[in-house]
C-alpha cells in the first residue's frame, strides 16, 4: 500500500479572510456555485482574480486549497498531475561556500554519495538546477543569503511521478541536507 503525503497546512481561514475578504468555506462555496470542480486551475485563478479582485498570489493559494479540499490534487501534486519534493536547511556558512559545494562534483560527491545529479544551469550565488539520474525529475537548488555567514538551502525536486516518490524524495533530500550541513561546518567560521 503507499504512503499518503501529509495534508498541506493552510493558511488560517481568519488569515485569508483578512487578506482577500472572505475564508475558506465561503471561497469553497463561491468556486461550488461556479461549477469550481468542473474547471481547471488555470480556470479557477483567473476567475478569481477577474471576476473577484483577488490578487494573483491569494488567488494561487485558494486555487490550491479548493482543489485539495474537493479532491481534485492531492498535496505536493502540481496542476500538470506530477509532484514535488520539498526540503530546506539553513546553513551557518556564507552562500558562496555553499554554492561551490553543490555546483563542484567532486565537493558535491563528499556529501552526497550516491551523486546521481548532473547540473543543467547555474546562477551564482542563488540558483543550481539539475537533471536527477535516476529519473527524468528536476532539482531546483535556491541559497538564500540569511546573513554573511548564514544561508538558507530550499531544494525543490520537481516532475516526480507520484505521492509515494514525492514522499521518498522528501527524506532523501532531508538526509542529505543533513549531510551538506556537516560537511559545511568545516567552512564555518571560528
Amino acid at each position: 500500500m503507499g504512503t499518503t503525503p501529509a495534508p498541506q497546512q493552510r493558511i488560517a481561514s481568519e488569515a485569508l479572510a483578512d487578506k482577500t475578504g472572505k475564508g475558506w468555506d465561503e471561497w469553497f462555496a463561491i468556486l461550488d456555485a461556479w461549477d469550481g470542480t468542473g474547471r481547471s486551475h488555470t480556470e479557477i485563478a483567473r476567475h478569481l482574480v477577474e471576476a473577484h479582485g483577488v490578487e494573483g498570489w491569494w488567488a494561487q493559494g485558494i486555487t490550491v486549497g479548493y482543489e485539495q479540499e474537493r479532491g481534485m490534487r492531492q498535496p505536493g501534486q502540481m496542476a500538470d498531475g506530477s509532484f514535488t519534493a520539498n526540503a530546506s536547511k539553513t546553513i551557518d556558512v556564507a552562500r558562496d561556500i555553499i554554492f561551490d559545494m553543490w555546483a563542484d562534483d567532486e565537493r558535491r560527491g563528499g556529501w552526497l554519495a550516491d551523486d546521481v545529479l548532473s547540473l543543467r544551469s547555474a546562477n551564482r550565488p542563488k540558483r543550481l538546477r539539475f537533471d536527477f539520474g535516476a529519473d527524468t525529475s528536476r532539482i531546483i537548488v535556491e541559497l538564500v543569503a540569511k546573513t554573511e555567514h548564514k544561508t538558507a538551502v530550499q531544494v525543490a525536486n520537481e516532475k516526480l511521478a507520484d505521492a509515494d516518490t514525492m514522499v521518498e524524495r522528501k527524506a532523501y533530500w532531508k538526509r542529505h541536507l543533513d549531510a551538506l550541513k556537516t560537511a559545511a561546518d568545516a567552512y564555518r567560521p571560528m
